[in-house]
């Protein structure tokens, strides 16, 4: 009997593929910027937005997305500051998004704890039509995005100072890559779970990274990888009864471990077959120095290669009135 003969089972389906679609094609641009990480930060906060939307009985998925976007707007004002103390402020905001999370969730009502563990875990098989409606339409908006601007995102991921002279918007664009991050985080939160977002964004990436070469080459391997892992981890989480999000991110690794190896393997293996060139001719030297008497190289008008004469003392005239008294 398969498992998807379940109509929740096909809404996690739905739901996964298209999250790990949309995660990598974003992740590629936080790991050219080195922030893999912010995505569990946003996800601490989006938290916060999660137990709103529980406590005034509205979407959680709708008020996490507005209360994860100011969030990451603020990240981004504070990293552009580039000051000391802004890691302390980022750091209060993270733990300050997580406890008010926590706190709301509890308020909410008697399911408090179920609740709570479906949102930092992932419980994509208690997703609501509706919620999948609003998971599809983001995600699309999100691949979009990250697709028609390419080009300009690259720009400032890779040299931000370049993309300025070169007349690129950077703020509103790293802007736009800060609200992206959160309306992914939250998107992806009832799949794999608020913290273990940030693995779907980085992995695939990761492993895409080993055998690829050029932006869109790994961004294409990312997205494929992404969407086999989430694929995967539905028929495997629903087949052995294990954690949905979890199950997603131990495939993800265990493609980047085997990818690894692949590539180690073959690597050793070319080498292996390389076949030794000739050994250079090497040219003998035209001057050999007599290692009992090393005379600095003189380097005349003529040649450069010829050694300077020993120096003789000039010769002493002792009969002549004007010698010259030696000491002894």
């Amino acid at each position: 009997m398969s498992i998807f003969q379940y109509d929740f089972m096909i809404r996690a389906l739905v739901g996964a593929l298209v999250i790990g679609l949309t995660a990598p094609a974003l992740g590629i641009y936080l790991v050219q910027r080195r922030m893999s990480l912010i995505g569990d930060g946003v996800g601490h906060v989006a938290l916060t937005g999660v137990g709103v939307g529980l406590l005034l009985d509205q979407s959680p998925v709708l008020t996490a997305v507005v209360v994860a976007a100011v969030a990451a707007v603020a990240i981004e004002l504070i990293r552009e500051r580039g000051r000391t103390s802004g890691d302390v402020a980022l750091a209060m905001l993270f733990y300050g998004g997580i406890a008010g999370g926590v706190m709301l969730v509890g308020l909410s009502g008697s399911r408090s704890n179920a609740n709570l563990m479906a949102y930092l875990f992932g419980s994509l098989t208690t997703t609501s039509p509706q919620d999948l409606v609003v998971i599809v339409v983001l995600a699309v908006v999100v691949l979009m995005t990250m697709v028609a601007l390419r080009p300009a995102l690259f720009a400032i991921c890779h040299d931000e100072e370049y993309a300025r002279v070169s007349g690129l918007p950077v703020r509103a664009l790293n802007l736009l890559l800060a609200v992206t991050t959160a309306v992914t985080v939250t998107i992806a939160m009832r799949a794999v779970g608020l913290l273990l977002i940030s693995a779907l964004m980085v992995v695939p990436v990761a492993t895409a990274q080993l055998f690829t070469r050029g932006f869109l080459g790994t961004m294409l391997a990312a997205m494929g990888l992404g969407l086999l892992a989430s694929g995967s981890g539905v028929w495997v989480a629903g087949t052995a009864n294990t954690a949905l999000g979890a199950t997603i991110v131990i495939l993800a690794i265990g493609l980047f471990l085997l990818v690894s190896v692949a590539v180690a393997v073959r690597r050793a293996l070319a080498r292996r077959r390389a076949v030794p060139g000739p050994e250079p001719h090497v040219e003998p030297c035209d001057v050999v120095l007599d290692p009992a008497r090393r005379t600095a190289p003189y380097v005349g008008p003529d040649t450069a290669s010829d050694t300077a004469p020993p120096v003789s003392p000039a010769p002493v005239d002792l009969g002549s009135p004007h010698r010259t008294a030696v000491r002894r």
